[in-house]
């Protein structure tokens, strides 16, 4: 009888490379997928003005028009650079931390608990490898014309190795109940819809896409402090107290000064409609994957 994969898990003799080259796949789709609209997000969150009351579609064109078609893909560069490895480790963390937290016969079993934490572990170490590429992406999102290489040498000797990583504890704090809420939903979601546990495109994409919706309208308000510090040093951003947010008191403080508490969901609408497309992706992108990898072994 053939071995019935979970594939919400690769199998136990699934090799490190399978698991690695799964993640990575499903992170540069995922990223590169939706990056004009996260591109939005940033500059929604970053602008001290009005621009959060106009509509995306509005914006999409008044920021192509001034500036060119290619304008929202600035910075897609580092995104990919840094998908890749940070995705691969952000899969095979996870799969490695379900495989010690849950015994294999009940690998098929619904464990939500085991799963979050396992997602949990999956995006501490995975954020560390990505956290400087997402600055840099951030910082070229805001309408640059420099490279990555050339924003990535301005920030460090103007601003110091550490810019790399001031958002850093703020991105652990969104993104650790992101990724645990990420992986229960999802397994939860296919669990109750695919109760056959067989590979299923359509019920990946949905449950993903569910997920991804949810955890991404929970999280806004770390994503806005998020980008504040991540932004402080660009030369786009010209509020005094935004450039001295370092800290994620100071940013939550800034945010709140100069937009009050609707601030905190500026970008909850973009973030969202990009969010959700782009976690169904991941997942789809990483089961296909699998089940490529998987039955070519």
């Amino acid at each position: 009888m053939d071995e019935e994969i979970d594939y919400e898990a690769l199998p136990p003799c699934a090799p490190l490379h399978h698991q690695l080259l799964a993640g990575a796949f499903a992170g540069i789709m995922e990223h590169s997928v939706l990056f004009p609209v996260d591109a939005i997000k940033t500059r929604i969150q970053s602008s001290s003005s009005g621009a959060a009351t106009q509509g995306l579609i509005k914006q999409i064109s008044k920021i192509t028009t001034a500036e060119g078609s290619l304008a929202l893909w600035k910075g897609v560069q580092s995104v990919i650079l840094g998908a890749g490895p940070a995705h691969a480790v952000y899969f095979a963390t996870y799969e490695f931390s379900k495989s010690k937290l849950i015994d294999p016969q009940d690998m098929h079993t619904h464990q939500p608990i085991k799963t979050a934490i396992s997602g949990m572990a999956a995006t501490t170490v995975a954020d560390a490898l990505m956290n400087p590429f997402d600055v840099i992406k951030q910082r070229m999102q805001l309408n640059t014309r420099e490279s990555v290489w050339h924003v990535t040498k301005n920030i460090y000797h103007k601003e110091g190795f550490a810019a790399f990583y001031y958002s850093y504890p703020t991105t652990l704090v969104m993104n650790i109940p992101f990724a645990a809420f990420n992986f229960a939903i999802y397994e939860s979601a296919t669990k109750f819809m695919n109760p056959s546990n067989e590979y299923n495109p359509f019920i990946h994409c949905i449950s993903g896409g569910l997920s991804g919706a949810t955890c991404a309208a929970i999280t806004t308000p770390l994503d806005c402090i998020k980008t504040v510090l991540q932004v402080r040093g660009s030369e786009t951003v010209s509020n005094e107290i935004m450039k001295q947010a370092n800290t994620f008191q100071r940013a939550a403080s800034a945010i709140y000064k100069i937009h009050g508490w609707k601030g905190f969901l500026r970008g909850l609408k973009p973030r969202v409609i990009a969010n959700m497309p782009a976690t169904a992706i991941s997942w789809t992108s990483y089961e296909c994957a699998k089940h490529f990898l998987v039955n070519s072994s």
